[in-house]
């Protein structure tokens, strides 16, 4: 376990191997679970801002699932997600010619639409943040779908953290993302 400031880091976060390997995996962070992305609730504001930026990029299906439910969802535990289509796939997911689930939202970010990339929890995965009254845990979150992630990632060589460096300097910034760095090369984990 690695404590910096306020967050305590898991060490499978230094330890575990990952790169997406979306010709594998296809997208199916963006379909399985059982709700949309999880959401921040300071990202909701920012989704009603950029919708009418992000909706030419999105499915039909996309459109009616966002018109019908709202731009966000909440759930029956008071948290807040991206809507699904048909309670699969994310309603800002698209696919690409080969089939890949993409966020729609990440690609008006990429053609200079709009300033905001995409809902941190989306950009993290794998990793998850649990957020507790005077800490945030940071954990690395194993699952099935993404097993073809891990073997390119251990091939590659490119722990978790490194694969993630730009979603954690986006959150905490870079003198703490420096700071984890030191930590993992003085700890000896890698």
């Amino acid at each position: 376990m690695i404590l910096i400031e306020n967050t305590c880091i898991s060490d499978d976060v230094a330890e575990k191997f990952f790169v997406c390997n979306l010709e594998k995996c296809k997208g199916a962070c963006c379909v399985e679970g059982d709700l949309g992305a999880p959401l921040e609730e300071a990202e909701l504001p920012i989704l009603e801002e950029i919708y009418k930026e992000v909706k030419p990029y999105l499915s039909e299906a996309g459109i009616k699932a966002i018109e019908e439910q709202g731009k966000y969802i909440k759930d029956w535990e008071g948290d807040f997600s991206t809507p699904t289509i048909d309670d699969r796939e994310c309603a800002y997911a698209i696919y690409d010619d080969r089939g890949i689930l993409k966020c729609g939202i990440e690609q008006a970010y990429l053609d200079g639409k709009i300033t905001w990339k995409k809902p941190i929890s989306c950009h993290l995965y794998p990793i998850r943040i649990t957020k507790y009254e005077k800490f945030h845990a940071i954990n690395y979150d194993r699952w099935s779908i993404c097993n073809d992630a891990c073997e390119l990632g251990a091939q590659l060589g490119v722990p978790v953290y490194k694969f993630l460096k730009e979603p954690l300097t986006r959150l905490y910034g870079e003198a703490w993302y420096e700071t984890l760095e030191k930590e993992i090369e003085g700890k000896g984990i890698e």
